[in-house]
């Protein structure tokens, strides 16, 4: 502690905190988890040798070699160069993996440093903190997933939800809240029984209730598609007893007492999983007709499940323990070779949430695959182009489809093809399991087909445009398909044409993004103005009184609201004159009101809300973000009729994430009413983000 002390102590942490106050933090950690003196001195030194003046030869001769390494494996390499971050942030992963098949403590060292790290993230700036909690939940929570550390995969994961996504991770808990009082009154009625059943049988138990965790809450409503209510209704309860007999004993009483879910048992005392978990899980029909989840499992293997390896490496014993019984540690170290820093980050996220089946080559090798894998994906991972060449396998001797699942114990055999240029099917991507293959095949595609597909692409836009009677060579060649281009999320007008090509967006759909963009610019427009024109033809009588809109010097002119940033009153706002068409009134930061003013500041003028005036009705866009769930569109929509505004458009898109994304443009009377709207809609369950859409705002 003197010496991690001593050479932390001119360093603070971001929060203000003396930074010895971190390895101080990961060896408490680590010492909770059961873990020797050793582990303790090395967490405390973690980071010293790559933050300060201590060398790794000073750690070796104050502490020892085992100290040294376990040290030196934990390092993250920061005095190395690296072209990009995703190449340094793949060269620490792999030095981790290589160090911990020899010693699986530097990796549980690292996950106490990152748990700490992600406990004070609050002080790291909201870029770092995105990154950062990206990168832990896609690496170092299935890391302690895969090493059986439950309860330090599920604190990273909940601490790296609420810094990825703040709004929905509060929203999630406060539905939670909501619904927690009911939830507690069965729960309590089902320990009640279970406890009574279990001293019956004069059974010794400890028998509680299963937290639910927010980020599974999440993941849940996001990968399976899941309503809140039906991932919350579920009842979880852990059952932890003396022996392995009191395991089957309690399993008998419960299954006499509620009738068992059929194909939901499943016996891992007999069979451990992968990170040696053991346990006993059956699902029930319980009080009241709802599904009862229940674990049975001793008190030994109940604290190998929470510290998992932690728990299980006798290191006083055993020092130096190492990872024989993690072949999927072995495969993941034979692949951090890639070249490609991305490949192998993509590899690994992958990887390490899935479980493994044993395959054999021909001549007797065998070969680790992920549950699921396909003879495609055993191509692939034998070689690149034995995989692109793929034509068929042999299972067993027997001919298999390309699509069939590989098991335990089968002898795989691979036919290729001898024609010059064979490569893959893209329906192979909607078969392969492994990242590997799935990475080989997008990259032959991309290498390939890309410049046939901006052709194409090139081609059909050019004809959707003709169709539309727009100017082709004029926008070809001028700024209006790279403006277009970034609208769409694009990198270019290549990119563009390529997603045309490829079928990710229609060519008309562009053409007819195009048209709206050319329409409602009013720069065309504008700049035919000559320069010596200071005020606009007086037209008649009308628009001015009905928009509400007092036009600095001029009390007859007409004036009108641009649609480019749809200002409605309390908005800050300035006039432009055009030509033949009034006052064209802004919003003050509007990117087109400010453009139209660069060396024209003869024609911007000054304009103010008139509040005596009766405004008539504005028209408005508010944007809400919710977590899907069914009748949610309808529930807004309601929200929406009750405040009496008439919805002019609404689109709604649901991503992967299961996040919808739903835009409303309408009228309203009052625009002081907007505020009390979103504020209502935003108290609809699930919603957890609602603003108004300012479309012509200035970066």
């Amino acid at each position: 502690y003197q010496v991690a002390k001593g050479a932390h102590a001119a360093q603070v942490r971001q929060s203000g905190d003396a930074y010895i106050t971190h390895p101080l933090a990961v060896a408490k950690i680590v010492a909770e988890l059961g873990l020797d003196a050793t582990t303790v001195i090395a967490a405390l030194l973690h980071d010293a040798v790559e933050d300060t003046h201590v060398s790794l030869a000073d750690v070796e001769a104050e502490f020892g070699a085992e100290v040294a390494a376990i040290v030196d494996g934990v390092t993250k390499l920061e005095r190395i160069r690296f072209d990009s971050r995703e190449a340094q942030q793949a060269a620490t992963v792999r030095k981790m993996l290589v160090a911990m098949a020899k010693d699986v403590r530097v990796l549980i060292i690292k996950l106490a440093d990152r748990l700490h790290n992600m406990r004070t993230i609050a002080a790291m700036p909201a870029t770092k903190q995105e990154r950062i909690a990206r990168e832990t939940v896609d690496i170092y929570a299935p890391l302690a997933h895969r090493l059986g550390m439950s309860e330090v995969k599920q604190q990273l994961e909940d601490l790296a939800f609420a810094a990825m996504h703040p709004k929905r991770y509060a929203e999630i808990d406060h539905m939670v809240a909501v619904r927690a009082p009911e939830r507690d009154i069965y729960l309590f009625q089902v320990l009640g029984e279970v406890r009574d059943r279990l001293a019956e049988l004069r059974i010794d138990a400890e028998v509680r209730g299963r937290p639910k965790h927010l980020w599974s809450i999440y993941e849940k409503m996001v990968v399976k598609g899941k309503e809140f209510d039906d991932i919350f209704d579920l009842i979880g309860i852990r059952v932890v007893v003396e022996s392995v007999k009191d395991c089957y004993a309690a399993l008998g009483s419960i299954h006499s007492t509620w009738k068992p879910v059929q194909g939901r048992f499943k016996d891992y005392i007999a069979m451990p999983k992968f990170n040696l978990y053991q346990s006993l899980h059956t699902t029930v029909v319980g009080p009241q007709g709802k599904p009862l989840e229940v674990q049975i499992r001793t008190f030994e293997m109940h604290q190998r499940a929470e510290n998992g390896v932690a728990a299980h490496w006798a290191y006083k014993d055993e020092p130096g323990a190492d990872a024989a019984g993690m072949p999927w540690l072995n495969r993941i170290i034979d692949w951090q070779s890639e070249t490609e820093p991305a490949a192998f980050m993509e590899t690994l996220k992958v990887d390490l949430e899935q479980d493994e089946v044993y395959v054999f080559t021909p001549k007797g090798r065998v070969v680790t695959m992920p549950v699921g894998a396909t003879p495609i994906d055993f191509a692939y991972t034998i070689h690149t182009e034995v995989g692109h060449a793929c034509i068929g396998a042999r299972v067993n001797g027997r001919l298999v489809p390309l699509d069939a699942t590989l098991g335990s114990g089968d002898t795989v055999e691979i036919f290729t093809s001898k024609v010059e240029g064979a490569g893959p099917s893209r329906d192979w991507l909607q078969i392969v399991t492994t990242p590997r293959a799935t990475n080989k095949i997008r990259q032959w595609f991309s290498r390939e087909r890309r410049e046939d597909a901006i052709e194409s692409g090139r081609e059909d836009l050019v004809k959707a445009m003709r169709r539309e009677g727009l100017p082709v060579q004029k926008l070809t060649t001028g700024p209006t398909l790279p403006e277009v281009a970034r609208s769409l999320n694009y990198a270019d007008v290549d990119a563009l044409h390529a997603a045309i090509g490829e079928g990710h967006v229609s060519a008309k759909a562009v053409a007819d993004r195009v048209t709206r963009t050319l329409r409602d610019d009013d720069t065309s427009e504008s700049e035919q103005l000559p320069t010596t024109v200071r005020q606009p033809r007086r037209p008649s009588r009308k628009g001015n009184g009905n928009i509400g809109v007092h036009v600095e010097g001029l009390d007859d002119v007409m004036v009108r609201l641009s649609r480019c940033c749809t200002p409605v009153p309390g908005d800050e706002i300035i006039g432009f004159v055009t030509r033949g068409r009034g006052v064209s009134v802004h919003r003050a930061d509007c990117a087109n009101a400010v453009s139209l003013g660069v060396g024209k500041g003869e024609r911007v003028i000054e304009v103010e809300w008139d509040t005596e005036i009766s405004c008539g009705s504005f028209v408005a866009a508010i944007e809400v973000k919710a977590l899907d769930r069914s009748r949610l569109l309808s529930d807004v929509a309601r929200v929406m009729s009750d405040h009496h505004v008439n919805i002019l458009s609404a689109t709604t898109v649901t991503g992967t994430d299961r996040i919808s994304k739903m835009r409303f443009e309408f009228e309203l009377g009052d625009p002081n009413h907007l505020e009390s709207l979103l504020g209502t809609i935003k108290r609809i369950d699930s919603v957890y983000d609602g603003y108004r859409i300012l479309p012509g705002k200035g970066g």
